[in-house]
Order: C-alpha cells, then sequence, then structure tokens
C-alpha cells in the first residue's frame, strides 16, 4: 500500500455496512482533495460488513487508484479498524472520519492546517449541534465530563467524535485496541503527544442506513476508562496501589487483633471470664482484614512479576536522539 511519492494526507475510514453512503463520500473527498491541491490516500476499512459495502470499494478503487481497502472476515469493532487503518498510513497527516456522511469532508483543509501550521499533535472534532436524539445527547454530555475529568485533558467536548486529524508519529506510536478508540486523545497523551486541539465540526444527520448506537457504549465506555486510567496510573508499577491497599488492610486487622486482646486482658484481671475472643466483632475483622490485605500484598507481588518480565516494560518513546 505504501507509495514511493509524497502524501499529505491519509484519511481513514472504518465502515460497516454504508454501501449506500460509500461512493457520495469518496466523491465528496475527492473533490476537496482537489481543490486544495493534496496528495492523498483513502483507506477503506471494512469491519467486516455483511451488505456490498466491500463490492462497492472494489469499484471505487477501480476508478480511482488512490483508495485502498482492508477487509476483516467478521466484525471486529471501530477500535481494531482504526488500528490497522493507522498501520498502513502513509501520510504526513492522518484524518478519521465515519462513512455515515456525518462527518463533513470539508473540514479536513483546516484540521490539516491546525496540525502542519498551529504544531498540534492531534486535532479532534467538536459537533456542537448535533442531530441525536436526547437518548444519546445526554448520555454523551456525561461521558464526556466523566472523560475529561479522568484524563486531565480539559479542552476536549467530544471525545468521541470521528472526525479527528492526526500528526503521522501519533498514530504510529499508539495502540488501539478494545473500546478504546473513544478514548484515543488520552492515548496519545499518555504516550506523549499532549499537543491536542479541537475544532468544531458541522454535524449532519444520518442520510442512509441505520445507527450502530447502542446504549451498552457506555457501560463499556466507562469500564474502559477505569481500566486505561488504572493502566496509566499502575500499569508497571501495580504494588503500589496493591501493596498499599494490602499493607492498609493489614494495619487495620492488626489494630482489631490488638483491640481483643485488651479486651481479653481486661477480662482475665477482673475474673470475670465472661469475654470469648469468638463473640467478639474485633476478631472477625481482624481475620478478614489479615487474609484481604495478604491477598492484596500478593496480588501486586505477582503483578510486579508479570511485569518485570514483560517485553514492553522498558518500550519508551524517544522524542528526539544524536
Amino acid at each position: 500500500m505504501a507509495q514511493n511519492n509524497k502524501i499529505d494526507i491519509s484519511i481513514v475510514v472504518p465502515l460497516f455496512n454504508e454501501e449506500e453512503s460509500l461512493p457520495e463520500l469518496t466523491s465528496w473527498i475527492e473533490r476537496v482533495m482537489k481543490e486544495n491541491g493534496f496528495t492523498y490516500e483513502i483507506i477503506f476499512v471494512n469491519d467486516g460488513s455483511s451488505d456490498r459495502s466491500w463490492e462497492v470499494i472494489e469499484e471505487l478503487r477501480e476508478k480511482n487508484p488512490n483508495i485502498h481497502g482492508i477487509s476483516f472476515p467478521r466484525n471486529y469493532g471501530k477500535s481494531p479498524a482504526l488500528n490497522t487503518g493507522f498501520g498502513a498510513a502513509q501520510g504526513d497527516v492522518v484524518i478519521t472520519m465515519d462513512a455515515d456522511l456525518q462527518d463533513s469532508p470539508d473540514e479536513i483543509p483546516e484540521l490539516y492546517r491546525m496540525i502542519t501550521e498551529d504544531g498540534y499533535d492531534l486535532v479532534s472534532g467538536w459537533k456542537k449541534k448535533r442531530y441525536d436524539p436526547l437518548s444519546k445527547t445526554i448520555p454523551t454530555k456525561l461521558f464526556n465530563a466523566t472523560a475529561r475529568k479522568v484524563s486531565g485533558i480539559r479542552n476536549l467536548h467530544d471525545f468521541n467524535c470521528g472526525l479527528k486529524a492526526y500528526r503521522k508519529a501519533v498514530v504510529k506510536h499508539i495502540e488501539v485496541y478494545g473500546d478504546m478508540h473513544r478514548y484515543i486523545p488520552y492515548l496519545a497523551k499518555n504516550a506523549g503527544y499532549d499537543k491536542i486541539g479541537e475544532k468544531v465540526v458541522h454535524h449532519q444527520a444520518r442520510k442512509y442506513g441505520t445507527t450502530k448506537f447502542g446504549l451498552d457504549r457506555f457501560v463499556n465506555g466507562y469500564l474502559d476508562l477505569a481500566t486505561l486510567w488504572f493502566q496509566t496510573k499502575f500499569g508497571i508499577k501495580p504494588m503500589h496501589i496493591f501493596g498499599l491497599l494490602g499493607s492498609l488492610m493489614f494495619v487495620i486487622g492488626f489494630i482489631a487483633v490488638a483491640v481483643v486482646l485488651v479486651l481479653k486482658i481486661i477480662d482475665l484481671c477482673s475474673e470475670s471470664y465472661h469475654f470469648y475472643v469468638t463473640n467478639s466483632v474485633y476478631f472477625y475483622l481482624s481475620l478478614a482484614c489479615m487474609i484481604m490485605g495478604l491477598q492484596f500484598f500478593l496480588t501486586g507481588f505477582v503483578g510486579e512479576l508479570i511485569t518485570r518480565n514483560s517485553p514492553e516494560r522498558n518500550n519508551y518513546q524517544i522524542a528526539d536522539k544524536f
């Protein structure tokens, strides 16, 4: 797929069952590229479509050699599609957009300028005015507010907007897996590419087909965010969290044991002999806390052993080298 000539822009389009929109989207992109004199490639990643999407891509390729296609045998999801497209991209700037015509190719020249002239590593679109039902927009606002808080990227209003622009180095140094496409700005920041900007983009109503949106993505989205936060904070130092929790639980258990011991001594000194250790709540508290503390500590220890034997443990990005 690589070409000898310099490519200004790679446009990566993941898709699933979008046969109707592909010709119109391609024509629109071609017009924008021609008007602005960009050299370009379009990489369609067919994510196991069950309609004629792949056949349409093959037909479009016959008319335009700048079009490339990658097809999955089944539906893997948007993140694997993007990651595969990123691996194939050759352009200095990589643009991602959805195939449903809700993202406007007319935004591409300004996104390109913001990367090449303003010096951003990543520019994310913000669909400030959306044509979505409240059942989608309200959860989206809550999701984005949480993502801003956890990631520390305060200037983004729409993490999940499909229309984004990247410096080539960014897409080559991040791995988009699972459903992590929602958090690409967070992944980029963790990789050291923290010059992240935002552009208000036009959002169009869906013209063909039906939305692939489901409410389950918000549940999965929050779980993925928690996973990413944990990996960022403690991915290479699990003992720092599990060891701390284990030590804390063990200390609480030790204090509970001390309380039981003191109560027993008082009972013996008073010669009442009515205090039974197994009748005290502190006995069971100490037992539970010590067992949990030991388990947390051993989890951290095992995590450290796994980390130390991981081939990625010293895989750090180098910004410059003489």
